[in-house]
């Protein structure tokens, strides 16, 4: 599987991407919102767009659809609930459902209710496992629930799905967040040394270039997969002096969501 990720530069801050058959050239497009950048990088690399993912229904995530069908004839997949809200969709897939590019790689779906209702997370069937994770889980962050999703909803999926994940698996989120969301983290705990050691190499980093995280340092400096961090807790007892002494982390996600919404 070879995984080509398009920095868009534009002021969403998105990633775009290809995953590619070594073997055949088929491609398949996660979120091409950048479809100039996209059919681009594909010819460049002798690839043929194939399929286009969408993780949900947002237009920076799919704003890029039609321009990319257009050019190569791409089926549309998104979320078998998306309905209307994504247009021309081809396939609707759930959760276990296997998308297959080319004759060698196979992206199994998970269903990431949250950030939206209808969001699909792919992960890779290989040896180090990818997770290309749209609006849900981000480089030190998680997604909002502003537009159709649900707080509940994004917890569940973080504790029951994302922090399940092999510590090896690899991130590929839906946007470059990652020096804000530091910054939040050490807002939130400031003797988080994992932070405070990534903060600086992710200030001066090129998002092109991006270094790509993976589940277990995110266990180490993401905060919403910290809810029972001490440090955290009592951060968070201090703006919300309501808290309980062992808030359950449910409530400490929320809470987190809460204070993120206005960093």
């Amino acid at each position: 599987m070879i995984v080509e990720r398009i920095w868009t530069a534009n002021a969403y801050r998105n990633y775009n991407y290809l995953i590619a058959c070594p073997e055949t050239g088929e491609a398949l497009a996660i979120d091409p919102l950048d479809h100039e950048k996209c059919l681009a990088t594909a010819k460049a690399r002798g690839w043929d767009i194939t399929q286009i993912l969408n993780t949900h229904e947002h237009h920076d995530h799919t704003g890029g659809n039609a321009a990319v069908v257009a050019a190569t004839g791409a089926k549309v997949i998104a979320h078998h609930l998306s309905g209307s809200r994504i247009e021309g969709v081809d396939r609707g897939v759930k959760a276990g459902d296997v998308i297959k590019v080319g004759k060698t790689v196979e992206l199994e779906c998970l269903d990431t209710p949250g950030h939206t209702m209808c969001h699909i997370c792919l992960r890779s069937h290989t040896d180090q496992p990818a997770l290309f994770s749209g609006d849900t889980l981000f480089n030190a962050g998680a997604g909002n629930v502003h537009n159709g999703g649900s707080v509940d909803s994004l917890y569940t999926t973080f504790v029951d799905q994302l922090a399940k994940l092999p510590g090896n698996t690899r991130i590929y989120p839906g946007h470059d967040y990652l020096e804000n969301n530091l910054r939040f983290t050490l807002a939130r705990e400031p003797d988080n040394a994992a932070a405070k050691a990534r903060l600086p190499q992710a200030a001066a980093q090129d998002p092109a270039s991006a270094t790509v995280t993976t589940m277990a340092e995110e266990k180490e400096f993401n905060t919403f997969l910290r809810l029972t961090s001490p440090s955290v807790i009592a951060a968070l007892r201090e703006k919300f002096p309501e808290l309980p002494a062992e808030p359950d982390p449910k409530t400490v996600f929320t809470k987190l969501r809460e204070l993120r919404n206005s960093w």
